[in-house]
């Protein structure tokens, strides 16, 4: 049930939070934070039960405990002075001290977001060697192709709590195709090649299958690349192209020592904890790319790696990966650019968005403030990213 208190509204299950009926933006920690100090009320909070709950036990600093609870306070106006919401007991813990009432959700305060999600058109189409490649179509708008990054599955990602939000987003606004590359998802998972030049193919099958003379392209992480790549070969085909967390060179290829032995340690985590929620490796992983992510996001990875490929397709297709290299390409990338990048993403340096855009001529270089690899709705950087990708797109 939602939880209404002082012209404020939380709803846990929609993960939304409401002042006066104007949206408030919340951090996946802070929000999962907060919900637990409300469902806690009548009791003091020890940081230890906010650790176990919040960070599935991970070790937590209290300098990150309290900038959440700071965090927290900011989003309901209030601060470490008055603490009319949440109060400090020292030496104790915290409580959530303002009175709430749990309510069913008013007729004014439905979401549109609350509407059944709209239906994809999963169909297939086969790459030049013959593998089967599936995809997803979505929306009525003008076509936005999204590259497949890493690990996909089209059917799982739809409602994924990590992927869902962005990917209703995208198909409110355009006809979003996607796809889940070889050896993964809903496609042939028994391939021989796993190569970037077998990436190529099945971007151009998915092309020649859609049906679309001209289109925007989305490239995350590794499908960047693959983006590249194609507004390369066809600038006359691709009206936008919009790149996020973005590496034009693999771990293997960008000549640092320290970068191949990540290589190495980051197969090594996969070799050891491949699907395994419970596993240190796997807790490791899932906090290189959503290191801000709650406990259900954190699980989502694990249980997205169950659901779409094998380790070892998966440990094959991360080999391919950390020997892209598509610098020469940059130059010749001639259609207009939106490169995104989180300031602190552990996954893909900055430094690698910096190159695509001062490379690819004229392209638009956006920092986002994130630690994330995924960027997460309802995390500070998250209006900024939907507001700069709308205004490009609609440019």
């Amino acid at each position: 049930m939602p939880y209404l208190f002082e012209n404020h509204r939380l709803d846990p299950d929609r993960r939304e939070l409401f002042a006066r009926g104007e949206p408030v933006s919340l951090e996946p920690q802070v929000f999962d934070l907060l919900v637990y100090l409300i469902r806690n009320r009548s009791r003091v909070v020890s940081k230890d039960d906010l650790i176990a709950a919040v960070w599935d036990g991970r070790i937590v600093s209290d300098s990150t405990l309290d900038s959440r609870i700071n965090a927290a306070r900011k989003a309901l106006g209030d601060n470490g002075q008055r603490q009319q919401f949440i109060r400090t007991v020292i030496r104790k813990g915290f409580r959530f001290v303002m009175p709430v009432e749990e309510t069913a959700v008013p007729p004014d305060f439905v979401s549109e977001r609350a509407a059944p999600s709209p239906k994809q058109e999963i169909s297939f189409c086969r790459s030049t060697d013959g593998v089967s490649i599936a995809c997803a179509t979505v929306g009525a708008g003008p076509p936005l192709l999204k590259a497949a990054n890493w690990l996909t599955h089209v059917e799982h990602d739809w409602d994924s709590p990590a992927w869902k939000p962005f990917l209703h987003w995208l198909a409110e606004r355009h006809r979003l195709i996607r796809y889940d590359g070889r050896g993964t998802g809903l496609s042939d998972r028994d391939v021989s090649d796993i190569s970037f030049e077998a990436f190529r193919q099945d971007f151009d099958a998915v092309v020649n299958a859609a049906n679309i003379e001209r289109f925007a392209v989305l490239g995350i992480s590794q499908a960047a690349a693959v983006a590249i790549d194609y507004a390369a070969r066809h600038p006359e085909r691709v009206s936008k192209l919009v790149l996020l967390g973005a590496y034009a060179q693999g771990r293997k290829r960008r000549g640092s020592e320290s970068e191949a032995e990540k290589a190495e340690t980051f197969l090594s985590m996969l070799r050891q904890g491949w699907g395994d929620e419970n596993s240190a490796f796997m807790r490791a992983f899932a906090s290189m790319f959503i290191p801000s992510g709650s406990p259900e996001q954190i699980k989502w990875v694990a249980d997205l790696q169950r659901v779409t490929t094998s380790a070892e397709n998966a440990l094959r297709i991360r080999n391919a990966c950390d020997d892209i290299d598509v610098v020469a390409l940059l130059p010749k990338v001639r259609v207009p650019t939106l490169v995104l990048h989180c300031r602190h993403d552990g996954v893909v340096p900055l430094e690698q968005g910096r190159l695509i855009a001062s490379t690819i001529p004229d392209a638009r270089f956006v920092t986002l403030e994130s630690d994330n690899h995924v960027l997460l709705a309802g995390e500070p950087a998250w209006p900024r990213f939907l507001a700069e990708l709308e205004s490009f797109l609609r440019e």
